[in-house]
This record gives structure tokens, C-alpha cells and sequence, in this order.
């Protein structure tokens, strides 16, 4: 049952408490409520046949609905009621959107008439305006009558059950906030985009004016200090691209917003995203500095050991912040994403959503980033940080760690894909977990051939090979709906929101190429002119995030396009009641 069905009935059993009359049940068709002219209140044998029953949404209740199952009961906890009561104004709320966009609609086709008939008597010298409005008015077209009354008495059911008969708040929860555009936040982007920017050349200006590419001591900062801050640039670099996505979605009217099923108003736009991103990189670089010239500079050698602890305090200082309670720097958003992550991170407990399974793809493309954090445990762990030294490479522990955390994101989607396919009985989430299978005994191959040799090789590149195929065909036809031969535009789809489609071409080449940068790491590559191995990981990883980018938006647009009907067609709400 739909959620406009499944609340117009709550709001009828509802409502009927209020009705000052009291009705039996052979009387109904000649009772009315008050103020509501045409409203014929439910039998109360539907109560009868109507139980609460909550959905399994955690962990332990998805593991005992599975192993014992569990059936509609009589009696529940405040957290259960509470959560019941959630859903049924979260429900409430949807249909009296859905109510203000039927209403809206009605008008906008009233005013187009209208405008369209204007001109018609204009151009034909004719009258004929009036009689043709009379009769749209008098239409359904024209008119609205009954979804008036329907969001009266929706407001009137909320604002007595959900707001404690508080008019004002309830009013507030049901009709939408309009965003508030603040100049702060584009005065401090722009602040801090220049602040990045001078401390790039800042530390261009340091590296040439010390000569430090040619020191003995750039060794050791590229291999000790160098990850630990690349884990931070990783992040800033992803809502850098994330800030890109927000910015082409809004332009080419992508909704993502309902799409992801943010709340409305509190959705973060392109310049928020750009602000933390351009925040992050201001801190990052600044430490930076701080640690670049340690080894040349007598001045730093009486508080060497400080020193090397500052990129360990600003990661805590990133962490606070992502977990911070208060309601400070986007806090719903925070939320929302550590939400996310930890339904990946449980999967496949968890019932997969969009979001949950969009953000396990992130993950996969932060595999280096990952491995980045294992180090610092390492390095400041195992390794003597105060002589910026570590033997992390070499000890058997870390290098499996390093394989498992490199897996853990595909074994997140891989995961996901099996709850799904449980759930929908789609064969098509059994070949995406083939092509998440894949992938992990790829990168496995991969790693041990690095840290193992040449017997390898031949594993690694066959693994890779397939799996890269496997990815590349997945991204292109399912996940961006492209290379359809019978299609309005040749090889594209039907529905295009890019006007110039060499834009689709550019980005299939795009992301082919950029899928192949696994061949650095099996054809032996492990440095570049001006550029140490650990740089080289890095850029290798950032040209991924790179894709991802490219990848976030097409995906996007394919299931605004194409995919609204399998996936939300309409925001439906499962009310926690069980029909006999």
C-alpha cells in the first residue's frame, strides 16, 4: 500500500477521535466532522484488524528476525512506540508534501490556460478567454477543493498528534524550509581558497629555495611523514569532487537531494562542501610546513619529538570534529554520513539504501586512504617517530593488515550485494557481487606480487585484467545506462541532461583509461622522474578519486533518468502496522 493510502487512512482513524459526534455504525454515511464538509469517518472494526509491528533495523533484531522470527505483539517499549510514532509523522509529512505539489500543479496548469488564451484573443481579436476559463475553472483541472480539504485535515491530525496541539511548530515541521544563501560562507571560501593556494607555493618556494629534493634527509620524510598526510589530502581531494558533482547536479537539475533522501533545508550545496574541502587543505598544508625542513633546521632539533606529532593531532582534530555532538559545523550531515558508513560497515545486517551502497562505492576508491591510516598505527606504534624512522614494510603484521584494509571496502558492496539480492531476488545484484568478488581477489593478487615478487605476475595481471574488464563494462552499461546501440543518440541512451554528447564519449575514454592505473603497480613502476614511490602511490590514488568524481555525477544522472521507477518512483514510507 502506497503512503498516501496507507496515511489517509491513519488520518481518518485519527480524525475520527476528534469528531464531536458520536456515530454508529449504521449512521456513518450521515455523520460529519466538524469544520470538514463531505468527511465520512472509518468503521471502528478497522482497528481491529490493525497491529504495530516494527521493522527489524538493527543488527541484533535483523539476526533475530532471521534465526526466531518475529511476530506483530501487544506490547512494547517507549523506544519502540517512539519510533512508531517517528514513522507515522515522517509519513504525515510526505503526504502533505505530496498535497502542496498536487495543489501547485493545479495552479500552474490554471495560469498556463490562462496565458495561452491571452495570447489566443490577442493574435485572434476574439473574446473567447472568459467562457473557456469558466470551464477549466469549474474543472478538476481548475480546481482543488478536495485536496484543500485533504491538507486541512492533515494539518489539523499532525499538529494535534505530532505537535501538541502547538499550531506554530507544526506548520514548521510540515511545509518545506527554504535554504538561507549566507555570504559568510562564500567570504571564508574564498579565504581559505586563497590561503591554499599561498601556502602551494609557499612550500614549492621552501622545497627549491633549500634545495630539498636533493637532500639526504628526503628519503625519510617521504617515506615516514609523506603517507600520514596523504591520508588528509585524499579527503580534502574526495569533496573537492564531491563539491563538482553537487555544482553539474544542481545545473543540469539532477535532484539529488531527494534521490539521497536528505532532509530538506539542511542538504549541504557546493559552496559548503568547497569550504570544508578548501578548510581541510589549509590545515594540512600549514602542518606540512611544519614538518618539511625538520631535518635541515637546527632550530627544530630541541623539539624534534613535538614536531613529528603534528600529523597525528591534526587527525584527531579531523576526527573530533566528524563525531563532534554539538550542533556545529553540519551536524545532521555528519550524522548522516557516519550513519551510512556504519550500515556499510554492518552490512549485510542492514537493509541497503542508496545512499548506503553510493558511499560504499566512495570507499572503494579511498582504498589507499585506508592503508594510509593502518600507517599511522604503525608509525607511531611500532616505529621511532622521534627519529622519523619505522619498519613498517618489513614486518609480516602490518603487511597483512595491509591486504585485509585494502579489501574491507569491496567486501563492504560485496556484502550489500548479497542483502539485496536476498531481498529483490534480482539475478542482477549476484553479477555485481561477482564483479565486487573479482575485484578483491585482483587487488589481493596485487598486493602480493608487491611485497613478493615476480612469481606473481602472471596471477596478478590475469586477475586484474578480468577484473578491470568486468568494472569498466559494469560502469558504462548498468551503472550510466550508455553503449545502448538502438537509442535516440547512437551508443548513448535515450535520455541525455549534457547537450554536447561528446561529453558521454570523453568521459567512457576517461574512466577506461584511468581504470588501467593497477598496471603501475604490476609492470614494476615504482618511481618517476622528480617523483618518489610513496608520491607516485599517491598520485595513482588521487587519479582514482579522479574517477570516482566523474563516475558520482553520470551514475546520478542515469537514475534520475532512467532508474526513479525501480528505485523511488515515490518516497513511500512503511508505516509500522501490520494488516490482517
Amino acid at each position: 500500500m502506497d503512503v498516501i493510502q496507507e496515511v489517509d487512512t491513519s488520518a481518518e482513524m485519527n480524525s475520527e477521535s476528534d469528531d464531536e459526534k458520536e456515530c454508529d455504525d449504521k449512521s456513518n454515511s450521515n455523520c460529519q466532522k466538524k469544520g470538514t464538509p463531505g468527511f465520512i469517518p472509518p468503521p471502528l472494526q478497522v482497528l481491529d484488524r490493525v497491529q504495530i509491528k516494527i521493522e527489524p533495523e538493527t543488527p541484533f533484531l535483523t539476526l533475530q528476525t532471521l534465526l526466531l522470527g518475529l511476530k506483530a505483539k501487544n506490547s512494547f517499549s517507549k523506544k519502540e512506540l517512539k519510533k512508531a510514532e517517528e514513522l507515522m509523522s515522517q509519513a504525515m509529512v510526505e503526504f502533505y508534501q505530496k498535497l502542496r505539489l498536487l495543489k501547485s500543479y493545479c495552479f500552474l496548469n490554471q495560469l498556463a490556460f490562462s496565458k495561452i488564451m491571452k495570447k489566443y484573443d490577442k493574435i485572434t481579436l476574439w473574446n473567447a478567454s472568459k467562457a473557456y476559463m469558466r470551464t477549466v475553472d469549474n474543472s478538476y483541472l481548475g480546481s482543488s477543493d478536495e485536496v484543500a480539504k485533504l491538507m486541512v485535515r492533515v494539518e489539523a491530525t499532525f499538529i494535534k498528534h505530532f505537535a501538541n496541539g502547538n499550531h506554530r511548530r507544526g506548520m514548521k515541521i510540515l511545509r518545506p524550509k527554504a535554504k538561507k544563501e549566507r555570504h559568510r560562507i562564500t567570504y571564508l571560501l574564498g579565504l581559505f581558497t586563497g590561503c591554499t593556494i599561498a601556502l602551494i607555493l609557499a612550500i614549492v618556494l621552501l622545497i627549491h629555495a633549500r634545495n630539498i629534493l636533493n637532500h639526504e634527509g628526503r628519503n625519510k620524510y617521504m617515506e615516514n611523514i609523506f603517507p600520514l598526510y596523504s591520508l588528509l589530502g585524499f579527503m580534502a581531494l574526495h569533496l573537492m569532487m564531491y563539491a563538482g558533482n553537487l555544482y553539474f547536479w544542481k545545473r543540469y537539475h539532477v535532484n539529488y537531494s531527494f534521490i539521497f533522501g536528505l532532509k530538506q533545508g539542511d542538504e549541504l550545496g557546493y559552496r559548503e562542501v568547497l569550504l570544508l574541502s578548501s578548510g581541510l587543505a589549509v590545515l594540512t598544508l600549514a602542518c606540512v610546513i611544519s614538518n618539511l625542513d625538520m631535518e635541515m633546521d637546527e632550530r627544530t632539533q630541541s623539539f624534534k619529538a613535538i614536531t613529528e606529532l603534528v600529523p597525528l593531532a591534526l587527525l584527531l582534530v579531523v576526527l573530533l570534529i566528524i563525531f563532534c555532538p554539538f550542533n556545529i559545523i553540519y551536524r545532521s550531515n555528519r550524522f548522516f554520513l557516519l550513519q551510512c558508513i556504519f550500515h556499510c560497515i554492518c552490512a549485510p545486517l542492514y537493509k541497503v539504501t542508496l545512499p548506503d551502497f553510493f558511499l560504499g562505492d566512495q570507499l572503494c576508491s579511498q582504498v589507499q586512504a585506508f592503508r594510509s591510516l593502518i600507517f599511522y598505527v604503525c608509525y607511531y606504534g611500532w616505529g621511532d617517530f622521534t627519529t622519523r624512522s619505522n619498519n613498517c614494510i618489513g614486518s609480516e603484521v602490518y603487511r597483512k593488515f595491509f591486504l585485509v584494509i585494502g579489501l574491507i571496502p569491496y567486501w563492504f558492496r560485496f556484502a550489500q550485494c548479497l542483502r539485496r539480492l536476498i531481498e529483490e531476488k534480482d539475478p542482477m545484484h549476484s553479477i555485481n557481487g561477482l564483479k565486487y568478488l573479482s575485484t578483491i581477489i585482483a587487488l589481493a593478487m596485487r598486493t602480493t606480487f608487491q611485497f613478493k615478487g615476480k612469481h606473481w605476475l602472471f596471477m596478478a595481471s590475469t586477475t586484474s585484467a578480468i577484473a578491470t574488464v568486468f568494472n569498466t563494462y559494469w560502469d558504462l552499461v548498468v551503472d550510466w545506462g550508455l553503449l545502448r546501440r538502438n537509442s535516440k543518440n547512437p551508443w548513448l541512451r535515450d535520455k541525455l541532461l549534457i547537450p554536447n554528447r561528446s561529453v558521454y564519449f570523453i568521459a567512457m575514454v576517461v574512466n577506461v583509461v584511468l581504470r588501467l592505473a593497477w598496471m603501475q603497480t604490476v609492470l614494476g613502476i615504482r618511481e618517476a622522474p622528480f617523483l618518489h614511490r610513496t608520491a607516485l602511490t599517491a598520485l595513482v590514488a588521487s587519479l582514482e578519486i579522479f574517477r570516482r568524481g566523474i563516475w558520482n555525477f553520470f551514475r546520478l544522472e542515469n537514475e534520475h533518468l532512467n532508474n526513479v521507477g525501480k528505485y523511488r518512483a515515490f518516497k513511500s514510507v512503511p508505516l509500522p502496522f501490520h494488516y490482517a
